[in-house]
């Protein structure tokens, strides 16, 4: 499951959900610092044909990252 890169939080689902469709990142609520969604992850789910399965596992394969990442 998904955990804090600063402090190892494990994240709940919902919070994963949040922070996958937030621009911005979420704060981490363990911790409180800005986490988002890594650009390894943000490629995975880009991919049309991966888009059902990516959707049942996203809260199993997302992961943080510490800062803002360019997709590409």
């Amino acid at each position: 499951m998904t955990t804090c890169t600063n402090c190892q939080h494990r994240w709940t689902k919902r919070d994963i959900w949040k922070v996958g469709f937030s621009k911005e990142g979420k704060d981490c609520p363990g911790c409180g610092t800005r986490q988002y969604i890594s650009a390894e992850t943000q490629g995975i789910m880009t991919l049309g044909f991966l888009s059902l399965i990516a959707i049942l596992l996203f809260p199993f394969i997302v992961k943080l990252s510490g800062e803002k990442e360019p997709l590409w």
